[in-house]
């Protein structure tokens, strides 16, 4: 299980926006071994994520400017919680198998 705490943040364009958790690069390491090993597309990685109660599965995908990973938060997932962007959370990553 791998936890991260951080702000959670916003990304958007013309065609819409994302919220999203970054995985920082010194917490990424054994999101990114795992990659290795099962190979899918973008060198993303399948998750279960719990915040605040709430769980769903998923995936992360690496950040070239980073050297992290970023977890998409879906918007059913902020309506049940009741978290906007900036909150602080806290984030219970498992690896799945693809």
């Amino acid at each position: 299980m791998i936890s991260v705490t951080g702000p959670l943040k916003m990304w958007s364009n013309d065609e819409g926006r994302m919220h999203f958790v970054s995985v920082p690069a010194e917490l990424a390491g054994e999101v990114r071994a795992y990659a290795m090993l099962v190979r899918r597309g973008f060198g993303s990685v399948r998750v279960e994520v719990t915040l605040e109660g709430v769980t769903w599965r998923t995936s992360v995908f690496p950040s070239k400017a980073t050297g992290g990973y970023f977890l998409p938060v879906k918007m059913e997932v902020l309506r049940r919680t009741g978290i906007a962007a900036g909150d602080a959370v806290t984030v219970e990553l498992e690896l799945l198998e693809a």
